[in-house]
C-alpha cells in the first residue's frame, strides 16, 4: 500500500442486489448478515459493523464492563457529515451500536487534515485518544494525543506530540501505546522508503502527553509495515503489523503479519528468524480470501472470559469493494485468534466468513 492511499471520501451503505440471507444488516446497523437457523445469541457473523469502521482501536471500559471502538475520521454519506472519529460501544465485541464522536471539532495544530488511526487507552483514571493527523501525500504529517473523563466522549485535545520532520520519522502516524514497569511508550510509524523509514517507539512522561526525548527513539520494523500493535505472552512479546495496499476497494492487497521478541524493543524475528527490521520479513497471520480483501489494521488481542483472544480490524467486500464516491468500504472485522507453538494464528489465514462462537464475557 502507502497511506497515501487512505480515503476520507463519502461512505455510503449501498443496498445489496441481492441477499443470499433470509435477513441483512441495516445501514447504520452492526451485525453481519444471518441465516435464520443462526442465534444472534449464540453466534456472530462478520463483519460485525457496517458501513465503514477503519483503522479500529477498542478498550474495555473499567467503569461500565462495556467495550467502545474508534475509528479513522469519515463522512458515510448519510448526511451527518465528516464523523471526528466515530465511536461504538458493545458487550460482547460482535454487536456494536453507532453512539457518537470523539471530538466535536477538529485539533487546530494543523492547517488542514483528517483524524486518522486513533489509539483509544485508559490511563490513571481517565480516557486518552491518540490519534494521526495527516491529508494524502502529507510531506509532515504528525501524532497528537486528547483525553476525557468518559469513553464516549467529548475528547479535549492536548495538541501535537511530534510531526515527522521534528521527530526525524517519515510518515509519522498510526500510533500505538504500551506501558511496561510503569513506564508508558508510544509505538508509531508507517509505509516509506526513505533511509529513516520504519515502525518506531519512544518512552512518554508520565502524564502520556509528551516524549521524553526524541533521541530517545527506537526501531522495531521496516518502512514496509504499519499500524503496529504490541502483544505479550508467555514471555514473548509480538509484533503485529500490516502491510499492502489498504484503500484500493476489491483489488485491496492489506494483510497482517507477525513477528515476536524476547524484549519489547526487539528485535521482532518471524518464524523464519527474520527481523523484520529489513523489508518483506513477516510471518503472515491474516490475508484476504474470495470474499473479504484488503484485511489489516488490527486492535488490541482482547482475552474474554472463557481465555479466548480476538481480535478486531478492517476489511472490504469484494461484491462492494467501493461505494458512491469512490472510497473503498472499510468495516470491522471479529475473529479469534489461537496459539500454536507460541504464535498467533487465524484459522485458515482469513477471515471468518461462517458463523462463530461469539465471545464470552460474564
Amino acid at each position: 500500500m502507502n497511506k497515501n492511499n487512505r480515503s476520507l471520501g463519502s461512505f455510503v451503505f449501498p443496498l445489496v442486489s441481492s441477499c443470499l440471507f433470509l435477513s441483512c444488516a441495516g445501514s447504520m446497523g452492526g451485525q453481519g448478515q444471518f441465516s435464520k437457523d443462526v442465534d444472534r445469541e449464540t453466534y456472530f457473523v462478520n463483519p460485525v459493523f457496517e458501513p465503514i469502521l477503519a483503522d479500529p482501536t477498542v478498550l474495555k471500559d473499567p467503569v461500565s464492563g462495556d467495550f467502545f471502538a474508534y475509528g479513522t475520521q469519515d463522512d458515510w454519506g448519510d448526511g451527518a457529515g465528516s464523523r471526528l472519529v466515530p465511536v461504538l460501544r458493545s458487550r460482547d465485541l460482535a454487536n456494536w451500536k453507532l453512539v457518537g464522536t470523539a471530538f466535536e471539532s477538529l485539533p487546530d495544530w494543523k492547517k488542514s487534515g483528517g483524524i486518522w488511526a486513533p489509539e483509544a487507552v485508559y490511563m490513571d483514571g481517565k480516557y486518552f485518544l491518540y490519534y494521526a493527523y495527516s491529508v494524502w501525500d502529507d510531506p509532515n504529517p504528525g501524532i497528537g494525543v486528547a483525553s476525557s473523563d468518559r469513553p464516549d466522549g467529548p475528547f479535549e485535545d492536548h495538541g501535537k506530540i511530534f510531526d515527522s520532520k521534528s521527530i526525524g520519522v517519515p510518515n509519522s502516524i498510526d500510533p500505538f501505546v504500551w506501558m511496561e514497569d510503569g513506564q508508558k511508550y508510544l509505538f508509531w510509524g508507517s509505509f516509506d522508503n526513505g533511509p529513516h523509514q520504519g515502525t518506531y517507539g519512544v518512552p512518554l512522561h508520565k502524564d502520556g502527553l509528551q516524549i521524553t526525548d526524541s533521541h530517545e527513539k527506537f526501531k522495531i520494523a521496516a518502512g514496509d509495515l504499519e499500524a503496529v500493535v504490541i502483544h505479550k505472552r508467555n514471555g514473548y512479546y509480538y509484533f503485529i503489523g500490516s502491510r499492502g495496499h489498504c484503500c484500493n476497494g476489491s483489488r485491496s492487497t492489506y494483510h497482517m503479519v507477525v513477528g515476536r521478541a524476547d524484549d519489547m524493543k526487539g528485535p521482532y524475528l518471524d518464524k523464519e528468524g527474520r527481523d523484520l527490521k529489513e523489508r518483506g520479513n513477516g510471518t503472515l497471520l491474516l490475508e484476504g480470501n474470495e470474499k473479504f480483501v484488503g484485511v489489516g489494521h488490527g486492535s488490541r488481542i482482547i482475552t474474554d472470559d472463557a481465555d479466548r483472544d480476538w481480535i478486531l480490524y478492517h476489511g472490504i467486500d469484494v461484491a462492494q469493494g467501493k461505494v458512491s464516491s469512490g472510497a473503498s468500504r472499510r468495516m470491522l472485522f471479529l475473529d479469534k485468534v489461537e496459539w500454536v507453538d507460541d504464535w498467533p494464528i487465524i484459522k485458515g489465514d482469513t477471515p471468518g466468513v461462517k458463523s462463530q462462537n461469539r465471545p464470552y464475557f460474564k
